[in-house]
């Protein structure tokens, strides 16, 4: 099982309760061969980046990871960067995959918008190393948001089209692993947008280095409607912010939504928040803790990613050879 996060910094609720939360999960329950969680700072130069925030931010994500209970003596953690294999076999990709597949891309035409020609080639042909970081080390399964599905859908016709091409049945066909009652977390500014460390109100998100003090107060001012908590939750279909706080309680508390309307349901929001605050500064106070301790000694956290990489390395490497040797390349 594999899964990586850009280190763009800023983390947030929505990061945590959409991936960090579901990989500590996963890496619990056990039934994987391995689980690996990359940084994947090759990803985050397709746009500019500053050179010391990147450093910084592929730290604050590895602290992140770690804080939120991902074992490097259980889980493979490093940045992608230090496994020099993903990029090779990305160019693989880049020849097996086709331009229109590119052009298709949701996010591509989001991030490029209107400036197309201005954009990195990278930015455009980026879906090809995130199928290199998946396939690499034949992947299985992979936790993904609503927002990634197009990309696995692309790695998956990758590895199709190489299986394919060579007659192969060597890449498997990764499948999606998608749950959880808060995959996708909103804006507690405003419910029809996702929560994001881009949204110029510091009030619209959580952010995983607040304090106790400022995780409550953001979430006693969250927007919200003037009607009580229906007893069911189809009754929250029209109130986005409304639908968002009680995915967020449900998601915290690990209930499904049902079970939240039962308990909370007619309650209102002067009665919800404050119980919701309490769940949110429970959970996520250690984490932010645990976070500036571990950022005071980013020598630290680089021997976690160096160590990991040379265990990502060892099932990388001979992935990428059996793929040379596929295509006819002499090593």
């Amino acid at each position: 099982m594999f899964s990586g996060i850009q280190p763009s910094g800023g983390l947030t609720l929505g990061n945590y309760l959409g991936a960090i939360r579901r990989f500590v999960t996963m890496q619990d329950q056990g039934g994987f061969a391995q689980t690996l969680y990359c940084m994947v700072d090759m990803h985050a130069i397709t746009v500019w980046q500053d050179p010391d925030a990147l450093r910084r931010n592929t730290r604050e994500l590895a602290a992140g990871y770690l804080a939120a209970g991902l074992d490097p003596a259980r889980s493979i953690l490093f940045n992608q960067s230090r496994v020099p294999e993903h990029a090779q076999l990305a160019w693989v990709f880049n020849c097996v995959a086709r331009m229109g597949w590119m052009g298709r891309m949701t996010q591509w035409k989001d991030k490029a918008g209107k400036n197309a020609e201005a954009a990195s080639l990278g930015l455009f042909a980026y879906p090809a190393l995130m199928a290199a970081d998946i396939l690499l080390y034949h992947a299985t399964h992979v936790p993904v948001g609503e927002d990634q599905k197009q990309h696995l859908e692309l790695t998956r016709d990758v590895a199709a089209k190489f299986n394919h091409d060579y007659g192969v049945d060597f890449f498997p066909v990764t499948e999606p692993v998608i749950e959880g009652t808060a995959t996708r977390v909103m804006s507690l500014r405003d419910g029809t947008k996702k929560m994001s460390k881009s949204d110029p109100s510091d009030a619209s998100r959580i952010n995983l280095t607040d304090d106790a003090d400022t995780i409550a107060r953001k979430i006693r001012k969250a927007r919200t409607d003037p009607e009580p908590l229906p007893s069911d939750y189809a009754g929250l279909r029209d109130r986005p912010e409304a639908r968002n706080l009680v995915n967020i309680y449900a998601a915290l508390s690990d209930q499904g939504t049902d079970q939240v309307m039962r308990t909370h349901g007619g309650s209102q929001f002067g009665a919800f928040k404050p119980a919701l605050a309490e769940l949110a500064v429970e959970t996520l106070a250690p984490i932010s803790a645990e976070m500036a301790r571990l950022m005071q000694d980013p020598a630290e956290i680089d021997r976690t990613l160096a160590a990991g990489a040379l265990r990502a390395r060892d099932i990388a490497a001979p992935i990428l050879e059996r793929t040379y040797d596929i295509v006819g390349m002499l090593r």
